[in-house]
């Protein structure tokens, strides 16, 4: 049996896996109740994830804009 880590369990979840990746990690799913457990936690944060609804402050926005035009002004 082939061992998943969490970075192919994220994969899973964002359908970027192959399809033979998607017929592998549902089969070990089936057998492995510590992975079943992995892929739950994963699917729990995310759900956390998607619900933040935070944004920088404009001040912190500007700062980095005013960065980036000043270095690409060296560069220049």
């Amino acid at each position: 049996m082939t061992n998943f880590t969490p970075e192919d369990l994220l994969l899973y979840l964002y359908k970027e896996t192959t399809p033979e990746q998607n017929a592998a990690i549902e089969e070990a799913l089936k057998k492995n109740w510590s992975l079943r457990e992995k892929l739950s936690v994963l699917k729990t944060s995310m759900q956390r994830l998607d619900k933040i609804k935070q944004s920088p402050r404009t001040e912190v926005v500007l700062n980095i804009l005013n960065y980036a035009k000043e270095k690409s002004e060296q560069t220049v």
